[in-house]
Formats: C-alpha cells, structure tokens, sequence
C-alpha cells in the first residue's frame, strides 16, 4: 500500500491540519495540534530519540510548573544524551522493545494479582503537614527489564551519590551496600555504598519497631540486625540488612534517619541503576518518611522523550489550582498502590460506548508500567474505534510487537495524523493525550488484561509531559509540564 493509495478526502483533511499547526502555531510534538478537533498531526521524526540533550534552562517552563519550590537537581536519561557516561560498555545497551514489554507484562500481571477483587475504598490520606517542598528532576531511564525513570540522590556522611529507580509500586528504598561481590550483586554506574565509612550510618537493631513494622518486607534477624527482602513483579529481588542513614535530596534538603536496605544480594534485571526508591503508599516509603518535613505531598512529571528532563517534586504549595483531580482509592489487597477511577475513553473526540461496570475495579497509577491496560472489552472497544480512524489516511499496517496488536509503518511519512485519545476519571478529571501517549514503537500504546475482572494500568507512556500531584486524597494531573 502507497500514498497514491490514499483517498482524496483523507489528503485534504491531512492537508487541513498541516494548514491549521502552521497557521495557528500549535505545538505537534506535545500532542497540541487539532485538540478538541478529533485529531492530532505530528512529525514522524518525533518517533525517533534524538541523541541531542533538549534540558530544561533555569527559570524554564519546569522551573515554572514547579511553582518556585526550593531545590532542584539536575537528572538524566539513563542511557540517554544528557546522561552520566555508562559503567561499562554493556550499559549502553538497550533492552528492545520487545524484549521491554515482557518484562511489562510480567509487573502488569502482578500488580493485578495483588488489586484485582479488592473493591475500592473510601479516599484514605497520608498525615499532611508544613509547606516545605524539595524539587529533583526524574528521567526516562531502563531497569527491572522495563522503561523506567531515575533520579539522583546521596547517602550518608559524607555524602555519596546514588542513581536509583522511581517507582509508585514499591514502598521500601534500598542501595547495593558493600559487601557484594558479583554475583549476587550486579554492575552499576556509581560505586558500592559502603556503610563503614559513613559517620551516620547505622544497622536497624531486630528490637527496633522499625523492623517489626516491615510486616511482609521483613527476612527475619542476624547478629541482632534487622533483615530485608522485597521481590518485585518481574521476579528480581533485594535481600540485606535494614538501615539508617542521611539521605540527601539536595543540597538543602536532607532527611536524618531514613530507613532503607542495605542490599548484599540482588538478583534479576536492574540494568546498572545504584538501587530503588519507593514512593509507595506504606509507612516504609519516602513519601511517608518525608511526610513531617514536605507534608506529605509529591508529584512528578515523566520526560516525554530519552532525550529531556522531568522532574519529582517532594511537597509543595497545597493548592490543586490547575490541576485536573480525581479522588484516590484504596484496594484492601494492594495498600501500596495509587488507584484511581476510570470512568470512560473517547477517541477522535468521541466517548466509547463502553458500560462503567468494566472500570469498578479501579486503575493502578504506576510508574514502572509501560503502557496503559485496560480490561478486554474497554480495549477492543478502544482498539476497534482507533484503527476505525486511522483506516481512511492508508497508513500500512506493521506486524504486532509483542502485546501491542494495532501497529503501522510510518517510514515513508513525514508526518502523520491520528485520532486523539482521552482517558477521564471520576470527578471529570481528563487526560488529553498526545502523540507521545497513543503511539510507542509505531503501535497503539494500549493493551488488554487478562480479564474484565483485572484492574486497569494507568501506564508511563500515558503519563509522559503530564506533571502528577498525589497529596493522599487525590491525584491530579496537568498536561505540558515538562
């Protein structure tokens, strides 16, 4: 199939909306171009990572969506052009796609074995407090076999840089400590943390209740030190003592006392970060650790692209003013996840027919998924609407990749147009997606569950240039912010 293919009237519209991004100074490659008309017009070059750094200048739209809160660090792609140069050789090497949604749908499958048949409860809260904030970029990085985002922090007296994991989905943080030969432990960029030359670090003791409160996490004691394990839906895990030392955010901001993992043994696919940082919901996780300090509150915005900056922001003002908010659930079976509720889909500017009963067990809201699932009927009713829309521009189908089943062959195109999506939550809070959040690898970035029954998965791809505020009542979401 060719471009002579293609109807006349498929050429006009794409010539309409070419006509309406110049005219009109919309900005395609954030998905703004035709919003509220059906369709967004992008350039095929923006499916492709550039290997030039696009950073977010003091005082820039980031610094801005910030709201003016008091620190900010610098954080990269991990294997992108604005990152740190690689450990080693193997580093550079990227996980395919392929080879990046196996490793998704083995989380995704977890994440609905723990959710799944829980019914969603009343909004519960994280205790709130002071105004005080810390802000420090987050960037699209690849680890646990997935795409994931990183940040850079330190840990210890003095303090050592540690590069580690963001995740929603976790709740205990934890580093490679020495001592850890390889095996069991993995290469990573930044040395071991070792814990003997840290004036502030120490051991927590079996008596502690600290480590009676690690419930599930806990791996039992030795010499009188509390033990930990966390094994995560891909089937890596951590094992090693329970401590405490200073993590420091920025350079003003510090935390004294932080309760993390000293890991001595870690097997599965970490991909050369230094370790994780659990933003989870339980008591073990940063955000309730800082809950005294930054009240509770965080946020994030995920890169669009390898090649750009976002950020995580701990505390901040309390206001919502902007933000699109939707109330948090809970599930009885997966306390550590933030759950929302979804509530219908519409594309090309049209609601899908597709009865609310399919989204009561809620969505997931995850930073480790890489795209959004959806309960089979919500997703063939997706599925059928957007190749619906798509068939009259001719666009040549492409082979599946893995669990994506709607893909096309964009090479001989400059520029393509499709159908917008939108995804809206209780409350009306709507995510108008853009090119960045429909389309990965060439292919419809959704995918199905395993049944009805199965939660949905609010995905990073979905999430990307949107900044996301959890203040233990709602989540809100704002589009462009990074």
């Amino acid at each position: 199939m060719t471009r002579r293919m293609v109807s006349p009237w498929a050429r006009r519209a794409v010539l309409w909306s070419l006509l309406l991004c110049a005219g009109l100074g919309f900005l395609p490659s954030h998905g703004a171009a035709g919003e509220g008309r059906g369709y967004v017009t992008v350039s095929t070059a923006s499916f492709v990572s550039s290997s030039t750094c696009v950073d977010d200048p003091p005082g820039g739209r980031a610094a801005t969506r910030r709201n003016g809160t008091s620190a900010v660090l610098r954080l990269t792609h991990r294997h992108g052009p604005c990152g740190p140069a690689p450990a080693s050789a193997s580093a550079l090497e990227r996980p395919s796609l392929l080879d990046t949604l196996r490793a998704d749908q083995r989380r995704a499958e977890y994440i609905q074995r723990r959710v799944s048949g829980a019914a969603a409860a009343q909004a519960r809260g994280l205790q709130l407090g002071g105004s005080k904030s810390a802000t420090f970029p987050a960037n699209l990085g690849y680890s646990i076999g997935t795409l994931q985002y990183v940040v850079t922090v330190s840990l210890g007296t003095p303090a050592v840089a540690q590069t580690m994991e963001v995740d929603t989905g976790s709740d205990v943080s934890w580093v490679q400590c020495k001592p850890c030969p390889s095996p069991p432990c993995y290469g990573q960029k930044d040395p071991l943390f070792d814990p003997t030359r840290s004036s502030s670090y120490s051991a927590v003791p079996c008596s502690a209740s600290a480590c009676s409160q690690l419930a599930l996490y806990s791996y039992g004691c030795s010499g009188g030190q509390c033990g930990y394990v966390v094994s995560y839906g891909d089937g890596s895990n951590t094992t090693g003592v329970y401590s405490s030392d200073t993590l420091t955010l920025t350079g003003s901001d510090a935390l004294k006392g932080f309760l993390f993992g000293c890991g001595h043994a870690q097997q599965g696919l970490f991909s050369g970060i230094d370790g994780l940082l659990g933003l989870g919901r339980l008591g073990q996780s940063l955000v309730s650790q800082a809950s005294a300090s930054y009240g509770g509150v965080f946020s994030y915005c995920l890169p669009p692209t390898p090649n750009s900056v976002g950020y995580l922001t701990l505390g901040g003002p309390s206001s919502t003013s902007g933000f699109s908010t939707t109330p948090l659930l809970s599930a009885s079976n997966g306390p550590t996840f933030y759950i929302v509720m979804l509530t219908s889909i519409s594309v090309g500017g049209q609601q899908l027919a597709i009865d609310a009963s399919v989204f009561s067990t809620g969505a997931v809201v995850d930073t480790g998924t890489v795209v959004t699932r959806l309960p089979p009927t919500a997703y063939g009713a997706l599925r059928s609407a957007f190749r619906a829309a798509m068939a009259p521009y001719g666009y040549p189908a492409a082979a599946s990749t893995g669990i994506l089943d709607t893909c096309y062959d964009f090479s001989s195109y400059g520029t393509v147009t499709l159908p917008t999506v939108s995804l809206t939550f209780s409350g009306g809070a709507t995510m108008n997606l853009g090119a960045a959040g429909i389309i990965t690898g060439g292919c419809l970035a959704f995918a199905p569950t395993g049944g009805d029954s199965s939660a949905s998965i609010l995905g990073n791809v979905q999430q990307r240039s949107f900044e996301l505020r959890f203040d233990g009542n709602t989540v809100g979401f704002m589009p462009g912010s990074c």
